[in-house]
Parts: C-alpha cells; sequence; structure tokens
C-alpha cells in the first residue's frame, strides 16, 4: 500500500508584497538591484518567503541575523555607518549568525555574490532607493 505523503508536503510559497527598491552601488558600477527591509514585519520575514536570493536584501539598524525558515543558504555584508564592508559571513539555513558590532546595517545575499563582483571587507558601497517617477497628471477635462 502506498503512503500518501502530500500531507506533510510544503505549501507553494505565496509572492511576498513588495518591499522599498534600491540599487547597490560600487564607485560608478550598479551591483544589483535590492529590497529594502523597512518595517518591523519585513525585517523579521527577512528572505524567508522566497525561494532564492537573487534580490539582495538590506536591514537598516541591524548586527546579525538568522537563517530560520530559509529554503537556501545565503552570504551575510556587514555594513557600518559609511557603508564599508566590515565583514562578509556565509550562514547556513537554519542557523543564527553571530553578531558584528560594528555593523550598523546588513545585506543578505546568494552566497559568493560579492566576490564575484570583487569586493570585500574594506570597499565601499553606496544603497541608492530606487525613485521611480510619479504617476502622470490626468489630462482629461474636467
Amino acid at each position: 500500500m502506498k503512503s500518501d505523503m502530500s500531507a506533510f508536503a510544503r505549501p507553494p510559497r505565496r509572492n511576498p508584497p513588495p518591499m522599498l527598491g534600491a540599487w547597490l552601488i560600487h564607485e560608478t558600477r550598479v551591483l544589483a538591484s535590492a529590497n529594502i527591509a523597512v518595517t518591523r514585519r519585513e525585517r523579521r520575514r527577512g528572505l524567508k518567503d522566497f525561494d532564492d536570493a537573487t534580490i539582495p536584501l538590506v536591514i537598516p539598524k541591524c548586527r546579525w541575523v538568522h537563517s530560520f525558515g530559509m529554503r537556501f543558504p545565503i552570504d551575510v555584508v556587514y555594513l557600518d555607518d559609511n557603508d564599508t564592508i566590515v565583514a562578509i559571513r556565509p550562514l547556513r539555513r537554519n542557523r543564527i549568525a553571530r553578531p558584528v558590532m560594528r555593523a550598523a546595517r546588513v545585506v543578505e545575499t546568494t552566497p559568493n555574490a560579492f566576490r564575484h563582483w570583487g569586493l570585500g571587507p574594506g570597499d565601499a558601497i553606496r544603497i541608492r532607493d530606487a525613485e521611480f517617477p510619479a504617476a502622470p497628471e490626468s489630462t482629461s477635462p474636467k
């Protein structure tokens, strides 16, 4: 007799609500588009509701993170007040990272992304809010 394991299957994840958009920039080069976790809920959720970390997540005012409930490993990039990289540490699933006391914010990203971009501790990046043009005013007669 075949057992039905579908009752134990993990339900598909819903698309998480959109977050504030930003760009990660090093000197004159745009590295990636990113999301910024602004609300308490976004900060707590992190990348948990995502299927991968193709879009990095910036968490302001943060010194340490966890990966409980995540489906994939990440790299945690710790930035100081000047957005200089203090440390880059890998974080496997269902782990707690050690805090980095000099950090002011963190960026959660795919493993080796910053190494691929040729960046490491001591390099500075900029986090620039993505500005979208305002909706055009209505031209219909009043």
